[in-house]
């Protein structure tokens, strides 16, 4: 039912193939129009919305190893590092 078509990214203006694998998802999800960006684009796109996160670094309640979280740590919470916190969710 589907055909690959090829397209021309709006952002680079190379040629993409949007495959009949991805024009059956679109039409699954009822999206009417055809993607306008290569893929390598669209992630260029997200990661640009995105930006970059800020890490603060602290010490973990538990090990007293170094942790490093994405949010601001407050003295009257307790911060784990990344295997003291997987540790607690297994």
């Amino acid at each position: 039912m589907y055909e690959d078509k090829t397209l021309q990214c709006k952002e680079c203006g190379n040629e993409f193939v949007f495959t009949a694998g991805e024009q059956e998802f679109y039409a699954e999800k009822g999206f009417v129009n055809e993607p306008q960006r290569c893929k390598e684009c669209r992630n260029a796109r997200k990661q640009a919305a995105k930006g970059e996160r800020e890490y603060f670094v602290t010490t973990c309640s538990q090990c007293g190893g170094e942790a490093k979280v994405p949010f601001k740590p407050r003295d009257d919470r307790a911060v784990l590092c990344s295997e003291c916190f997987a540790k607690s969710r297994a």
